[in-house]
């Protein structure tokens, strides 16, 4: 026998022993950590798979199918004009709106048709951080210099994080973007702007199916939500009239479905794995998991380096739905929360989460994935502490 092939299993089998041996059933903290992570699983499941998963995976599929690469390559590929792709990638999410979770099948789908790195992950922090209803509560409820500090440093943010994995990774951009110069010029089967009509309609179904509460019954944000059913109607209808333009040809039909299935398949039990440890370990919002929340609030009460590190990595790791930030936060905030770690909690948060990094690893292999959440760290722990030492 080979001991040094079977010294891996080996270990799998003793570490997956000891887990068990020693697992602290019977504890008050840690059955209540294990009943928060299958509510926070059935929340997650009730309440985003079907309006935001799901349209997602579509979304994603149809980028795939009726998206040339070269429509893709010209506006954010490796050879892409850095303003226009970068620009593009930014701003996208005051149009998208999405939580960490459902900007991963968009993200994958770009990234595969060959989008820069630079851009995609300009991109994947964006859609969810940059959310221009979000960003409006923050400033209403939690400070007006907090709103504004955290539109900017959401924009600013993505656009560095982008660029520096450019940078690093520039050999491989650079390399990918001879490969893509070499590629033919592919055959054009619709216009332009009924695929752009198309998509806008999609997106547009999962932007209001998602309309969150503004918890106030004035303005235009409560109007909408308060009609929200109603305009998503209208574009259902929209998106009924244009379907059969794109599903009349069975072979681009049946690779719609196999692509979206592809994603589905890889993305969903990485999220539901991801979402059970996540509320093992921190528990829902008003609900502890195994680590405290008390532990949380003591080392994120002054503006600190150490402060603003701790708000960074915990909120990297949490789950945030869209806009429950906010709530989260004020709460946090009325504890005794510093300001400084209260934005470093809003730039890592709302962008990442650890269904969401399990997902990134899978799409673009776990050396990028550290890397990529290693500057959403940094950068919001030292955006933090500029913002609290001056405000």
């Amino acid at each position: 026998m080979d001991w040094k092939k079977e010294l891996k299993p080996l270990i799998a089998i003793i570490s997956v022993f000891l887990l068990f041996f020693f697992l602290p059933v019977g504890s008050a903290r840690f059955d209540n950590a294990v009943m928060e992570s299958l509510h926070l699983a059935k929340w997650y499941a009730q309440e985003h798979v079907l309006l935001c998963l799901v349209p997602a995976f579509f979304i994603a599929g149809a980028i795939a199918v009726f998206i040339s690469q070269n429509s893709v390559m010209k506006y954010l590929g490796a050879k892409a004009n850095k303003a226009l792709a970068y620009g593009v990638a930014a701003f996208s999410g005051t149009i998208l709106a999405v939580c960490s979770c459902t900007i991963l099948p968009l993200f994958a789908g770009i990234y595969k048709m060959g989008a820069g790195l630079g851009p995609a992950c300009a991109f994947l922090y964006s859609g969810p951080a940059i959310n221009i209803l979000a960003i409006i509560l923050t400033a209403r409820i939690l400070g007006f210099e907090l709103g504004i500090a955290r539109a900017l440093g959401a924009i600013v943010f993505s656009i560095v994080i982008g660029l520096a994995m450019h940078l690093i990774y520039r050999k491989e951009e650079s390399d990918k973007a001879i490969s893509q110069a070499m590629l033919p010029e592919p055959e054009v089967t619709r216009p332009l702007w009924q695929n752009a009509a198309f998509f806008l309609i999609m997106v547009a179904i999962l932007v209001f199916a998602n309309w969150g509460n503004p918890k106030t019954s004035e303005g235009l944000f409560a109007a909408v939500f308060e009609s929200k059913w109603i305009i998503t109607s209208v574009f259902a209808a929209l998106f009924a009239f244009m379907l059969p333009d794109f599903v009349k040809n069975k072979e681009e039909s049946n690779q719609w479905l196999s692509v979206t299935w592809g994603f589905a398949k890889q993305i969903m039990p990485l999220l539901l794995f991801g979402v059970l440890i996540s509320g093992l370990l921190l528990g829902r919002p008003g609900n502890e998991g195994v680590i405290p929340s008390a532990w949380i609030t003591m080392l994120v009460g002054d503006n600190s380096i150490l402060s603003n590190f701790v708000a960074s990595f915990v909120g990297a790791f949490m789950y945030f739905a869209t806009l429950t930030e906010v709530p989260i936060l004020q709460g946090l905030i009325g504890s005794g929360m510093a300001k400084g770690p209260a934005l470093a909690l809003l730039l890592a948060g709302p962008a990442l989460s650890l269904p969401n990094m399990l997902v990134i690893r899978s799409v673009m292999g776990t050396q990028k994935t550290v890397i990529f959440v290693s500057l959403v760290i940094l950068m919001a722990t030292l955006t933090g502490y500029v913002y609290g030492t001056f405000f």
